[in-house]
């Protein structure tokens, strides 16, 4: 074997020295060591078994090989790497995200779409951080770009001010996954959840000639007691029932009112029935609650169970001949007597808007000799009854019953209303029919007073 010993190799023209041909190896003795005063550079380094530990191809350095563990000393770090932090403030309603990259979203103006890469490696990450606690007004949509989010293949959507999302690629079968986003909410496919719900029909009118006050409409509601489960992109539609019309005609009952109706393709239609209309000198007609009997003679007209109550009978007693109460949510109606007509059933007091409110009372029932001693509206809507032009009629958007009257127009009933409540991190805010929305606590209150939709 041959042996060189110089101190220094020097090249004889240029600045580059050679040492050895392609494919020649050369072994550095145990102990030994390399100093380098500048840079060291080779396309490969090997160690002594002749694997290659670092190999540098264009502008890529790997650092080892597959299946290596690669190990950092104590005390020693990486310096660099990790997350691009983008300067520029996101303000656009549209942002294309590159892995690797951190964002600063301002939704101050208006919402914005963030289109993820559409391929991406296992390891890939990118944040996106609420640059000034506005996303809660104006929402952040992460675009899927064909790629899995938690499994779903729904865009999510982030609305939490002061929201900071870190996802990272795991791969096709589940794709990005969030390792932070505030309270890790499962943003893939959205979730089911529960509603409570109070549905009230439209109320009866009065009616006309010695006539009991009308019956409220059905009351039906889960609040406070039970749920039903919403999906969400499944329509649900409301239906919301009008109050019975004025009786115009001599000697006839009220008109009853008309349904309201709570439907969706995947949960059992809530339907509560109108109320029946007040008789006009004979029984009240059967309803959600029933009307109130005439004077002189008849029953009140029956409610239906677990939605309303009775009338009240009339009375053949003077001088009042007292028509019959309509009946309420929460009451039957009170029976006419020789003095007074019939006041109406009590309705029911829920507080599903946050607020208790009385819904669902029966108009009072007639009587023949002053207007004063007609019956009271049952508290939740219900009208007074009377001789003439005082008739009262049920109060709009409470299915309240009219009421009843001598020689003139009768009280109309009140129309009816449907009440959603539900989770505000749930509600998706599509909505048609001009509902009002409202909050309480952590949910939303959705008061549809015309008939329109709600999609979960």
């Amino acid at each position: 074997m041959s042996e060189v010993k110089v101190n220094k190799i020097s090249p004889r023209s240029g600045t580059d020295v050679t040492l050895g041909d392609s494919g020649d190896n050369f072994a550095i003795p145990a102990g030994a060591s390399l100093t380098n005063s500048g840079d060291l550079k080779s396309s490969t380094i090997k160690d002594a078994s002749g694997n290659v530990v670092i190999s540098k191809t264009g502008s890529t350095v790997t650092i080892g090989a597959s299946g290596d563990t690669v190990s950092v000393a104590s005390g020693a770090e990486f310096v660099g790497g990790g997350i691009s932090w983008q300067s520029t403030i996101v303000t656009g309603t549209t942002l294309s995200a590159v892995a690797g990259n951190g964002y600063w979203i301002d939704t101050t103006s208006n919402a914005c779409t963030v289109t993820l890469p559409a391929s991406a490696s296992a390891g890939d990450q990118i944040i996106l951080v609420d640059y000034d606690r506005t996303w809660g007004t104006n929402a952040v949509t992460i675009n899927q770009n064909s790629l899995k989010y938690q499994g779903g293949t729904t865009n999510p959507t982030y609305n939490k001010n002061g929201q900071t999302v870190n996802i990272v690629y795991s791969g096709v079968t589940n794709g990005w996954i969030p390792i932070s986003d505030d309270d890790v909410a499962n943003e893939g496919d959205p979730q089911p959840y529960s509603v409570e719900y109070l549905v009230v029909a439209g109320g009866a009118s009065g009616g006309r000639v010695d006539a009991g006050g009308g019956g409220a409409g059905g009351l039906l509601t889960n609040y406070g007691s039970s749920t039903i489960t919403f999906n969400p992109a499944t329509v649900y539609t409301i239906t919301i029932g009008a109050g019975g019309a004025t009786q115009t005609s001599n000697g006839a009952d009220g008109n009853d009112g008309n349904d309201s109706v709570l439907s969706g393709s995947d949960i059992s239609t809530v339907t509560a029935f109108g109320g029946g209309g007040g008789g006009a000198g004979g029984a009240g007609v059967a309803g959600g609650s029933g009307g109130g009997a005439g004077s002189y003679s008849g029953s009140g007209g029956a409610g239906t169970v677990g939605q309303g109550n009775n009338g009240g009978a009339g009375s053949a007693s003077s001088p009042a001949y007292g028509g019959g109460g309509g009946g309420g949510a929460g009451a039957v109606g009170a029976n006419g007597s020789g003095s007074a007509g019939g006041a109406g059933g009590d309705g029911l007091s829920n507080s599903i808007t946050g607020l208790a409110t009385y819904y669902a009372g029966g108009g009072g029932g007639f009587a023949n000799d002053a207007d004063i001693n007609g019956g009271a509206g049952g508290n939740g809507g219900g009208g007074k009854g009377g001789t003439s032009a005082v008739v009262g009629s049920g109060t709009a958007n409470t299915g309240g019953g009219g009421g009843g009257t001598a020689y003139t127009n009768s009280g109309a009933g009140g129309s009816g209303v449907v009440i959603l409540r539900m989770p505000t991190e749930n509600y998706s805010g599509i909505t048609t029919g001009a509902p009002t929305i409202t909050t309480d606590s952590a949910d939303t209150i959705i008061k549809f007073t015309g008939t329109g939709t709600y999609t979960g």
